[in-house]
């Protein structure tokens, strides 16, 4: 009997999140520079892919957090921001 695949979750202990988006930026670029080399395995292509696009959804939730912050400020109504 075929074994259930199990989910590919997006975050794994072995790859902690970044400390910054300036860290994840650099962490990105050197990543693509890998990728774009093709001289990594299959299996090495797939996990920086995988971390690539864990990267991209970090410093998409950052850009948003400062944007909707931004659209707090220019509707006249400070409020206290919190990073995520």
């Amino acid at each position: 009997m075929p074994k259930a695949s199990t989910p590919v979750t997006s975050s794994s202990p072995a790859t902690p999140a970044p400390a910054s988006y300036e860290a994840a930026m650099g962490e990105l670029e050197q990543l693509v520079g890998r990728l774009e080399s093709g001289e990594l395995p299959l299996e090495q292509m797939l996990s920086g892919y995988q971390r690539g696009a864990e990267l991209l959804q970090f410093c998409r939730d950052k850009l948003q957090a400062v944007e909707d912050q931004i659209k707090v400020l220019d509707e006249g109504t400070l409020k206290i921001w919190k990073p995520q």
